[in-house]
């Protein structure tokens, strides 16, 4: 029977779901409270530029392309992708490079040249990735977290221990070079967590990364967003912009209605890919599941101080994606995870768009969009953000042997308040929950509210985890269950 549906959010996950519940002939609304679609993956336009506001790296095409084929789509009706290559730079101390390449041959290359038997130590361990990856895809991430038996298959009984030991340990075991150790240690940081506090499993971040390449939507990691909406309309998804939700009515312990810009409605189910913690504040206190204790000892993905810059030159020895990593990664890691502060040295990420896909720039210009990775929930302040902008700009240019300040014509910056304010993100986090061994599968929050009927969840808090293909999964799961209900 058709169901009348509010949603609430309208990232990734919000859409995922939104289109498969609306395919299944269910009246559905989306409702986001800033003016623009996409929560994290919004972007914007100002000189000319086109920024994307949060992710940026299309990693996981597979996921991507099975979406899309849940609706006889696939990716290439509706945005053009091209891989990179090389799909990042390392720049080390010193401004000494790595390139990772578009393939595991060249790859294998480098790591031979950095490590004697580098490439065979790697064939082996992105044997083990490649492996688990085929795991996680087919066997666990696309499970609904209820029951601990979703982990136990045949497959998964015989990768037990990898769930005891760490990507530190392994990494730290098979190889010498302190670069490639970095950059093997690197992809885990999307599941929010030190490597030594992810299971030695999730090493299937390493197959992602060097297996499946790394690629760029043209226009924007945004034109994703653009498709899905798409999709979405063209299934009877209504969707609503600067509505924000006040309330979430409840009746007999039934959700009935929310609170929009102060007009009530009614719907058959509620589901929020908005933060979770968030959305449990819409409650009255006796429907929440969590505790505010309980959300303070979980352990949560960064937060991150963002700049967008336009420079009115274009600018040398810089890659579409690059890994700042010439200070103590693990001294880094330490100020996020164990003693939350400021770094006093921070790791860097930048990406310029523009190098690949010109239209993001005007012509003879580069768009920048630099990241450092904080600890959710530390102060921020405008004089923060202009000293930590001064120390990574400084590093930039000497790292790329070339200046810059003077020809940045366009800056804005985006850190803690602005998650809180722009997303209701619970310490102004960035990733959501990490993916750590008590926060895998069915230790996360639950899809369904296991106190109120007809109010469900998803997204980065949730099941499967942070990232933009687990959000997409997640979407998929949710509508499952909201399906069986």
């Amino acid at each position: 029977m058709s169901k009348s549906i509010a949603i609430i959010g309208s990232g990734f996950s919000s859409l995922a779901a939104a289109c498969y519940l609306a395919k299944d002939g269910n009246k559905v609304e989306v409702y986001e409270k800033n003016d623009s679609l996409g929560g994290r993956a919004r972007r914007f336009k100002e000189n000319g530029f086109t920024f994307d506001m949060g992710p940026s790296w299309y990693w996981m095409p597979d996921v991507f392309e099975r979406f899309f084929a849940d609706f006889d789509k696939k990716p290439s009706d509706y945005y053009e992708l091209d891989k990179l290559d090389p799909g990042y730079q390392v720049i080390f101390e010193g401004g000494e490079t790595i390139q990772i390449g578009d393939s595991l041959e060249k790859i294998y290359k480098i790591f031979d040249k950095e490590e004697k038997n580098g490439a065979q130590k790697l064939k082996k361990f992105i044997d083990n990735a490649r492996n688990n990856y085929d795991i996680a895809i087919k066997d666990l991430v696309y499970k609904p977290g209820v029951s601990p038996l979703e982990l136990v298959t045949p497959k998964t009984v015989t990768k037990l221990g990898e769930f005891f030991s760490t990507v530190d340990k392994d990494v730290e075991k098979e190889f010498k070079s302190d670069k490639l150790k970095q950059i093997l240690k690197f992809p885990v940081l999307f599941l929010g967590a030190k490597p030594s506090e992810t299971p030695s499993f999730y090493n299937f971040m390493n197959y992602a990364d060097f297996g499946l390449g790394t690629w760029h939507p043209k226009g924007g990691f945004h034109e994703v967003i653009v498709a899905m909406v798409k999709l979405a309309e063209s299934l009877g998804v209504k969707i609503h912009t600067k509505s924000n939700i006040q309330k979430i009515n409840v009746e007999n312990q039934t959700a009935k209605s929310i609170k929009i810009n102060d007009e009530v409605k009614n719907f058959d189910v509620i589901l929020s890919g908005a933060d979770y913690h968030h959305t449990e504040t819409l409650l009255d206190q006796q429907h929440r599941q969590y505790s505010e204790q309980y959300w303070d000892k979980k352990v949560f993905a960064p937060s991150s101080l963002l700049f967008y810059i336009g420079f009115d030159k274009k600018l040398k020895n810089i890659q579409h994606h690059n890994l700042f990593f010439d200070v103590d990664f693990d001294e880094h890691a330490k100020n996020i995870y164990t003693t939350p502060k400021w770094p006093k040295e921070p790791l860097f990420y930048a990406n310029f768009t523009s190098i690949t896909d010109p239209s993001t720039a005007p012509k003879g210009h580069e768009n920048g969009f630099f990241l450092v990775p904080i600890a959710p929930g530390i102060e921020d302040t405008e004089e923060l953000r202009i000293e930590y902008f001064n120390k990574i700009i400084d590093r930039f240019e000497s790292l790329t042997n070339q200046e810059v300040q003077k020809n940045i014509i366009f800056k804005k910056s985006f850190c803690v308040n602005d998650f809180v304010e722009d997303y209701n993100s619970y310490k102004g986090n960035a990733y959501g929950m990490a993916n750590t061994l008590l926060q895998t599968a069915f230790l996360r929050p639950k899809l369904k509210s296991k106190k109120v009927k007809n109010l469900f969840f998803t997204g980065q808090l949730t099941v499967p985890g942070p990232g933009v293909p687990p959000a997409l999964i997640s979407g998929k799961l949710v509508s499952e269950l909201i399906k069986k209900n």
